[in-house]
């Protein structure tokens, strides 16, 4: 029973760390509008942050633009300052009641400085499921005194192993494919 409480955390461990990549990777910009890059910015408003996807609705005119409609027009200045604040590498627009950002084209130099961020946060990925996999380890051999043998042993650790080479697949696979967003003009 303890076994299988280990393996749940491990999984769970596992699954977080591949989660938090997908959502680091959705914050880099690959030359197009994406709006989950702008989603996650907070701004102040109502005495509290709130993130820009609760204070408007956000869509795509163009490849290279973003467009926000404040549910409140009186939060346009504040979403454009706070984008401006963030420091994404945009040029924002306060239109009336409208924000719009503009993403410049990306040259060269910066799209390998976004490969490298890119391969940057799939090793902390891996770095982070090879932390899971040592606390697992760790608790499996705690497990030897109390009644688990070490064939169960044995078995437990290569499924741990199985289960690391899989994230860090998983993450390679990830960036992999934002890479290719990246570099494709």
């Amino acid at each position: 029973m303890e076994e299988q409480k280990v393996m749940d955390q491990l999984k769970t461990g596992m699954a977080g760390a591949v989660e938090h990549l997908k959502q680091e990777l959705r914050g880099i910009r690959a030359g197009r509008a994406n709006p989950a890059i702008i989603e996650i910015v907070s701004v102040e408003v109502y005495g509290s942050q709130m993130r820009i996807k609760e204070l408007g609705t956000i869509s795509t005119p163009e490849p290279r633009q973003l467009l926000i409609t404040p549910f409140d027009v009186n939060n346009a200045g504040p979403i454009s300052k706070a984008i401006e604040k963030a420091n994404l590498g945009v040029r924002v627009a306060l239109e009336g009641k409208l924000v719009r950002i503009f993403f410049p084209e990306l040259d060269e130099a910066r799209r390998k400085d976004l490969v490298k961020q890119v391969h940057e946060k799939k090793e902390k990925c891996k770095g982070a499921a090879r932390n899971v996999r040592q606390d697992a380890n760790k608790k499996i051999k705690d497990l030897k005194g109390s009644g688990v043998s070490e064939d169960d042993i044995k078995r437990l650790e290569k499924e741990i192993q199985q289960l690391t080479d899989k994230t860090c697949k998983e993450a390679d696979d990830l960036s992999a494919t934002k890479e290719k967003e990246i570099m494709t003009i």
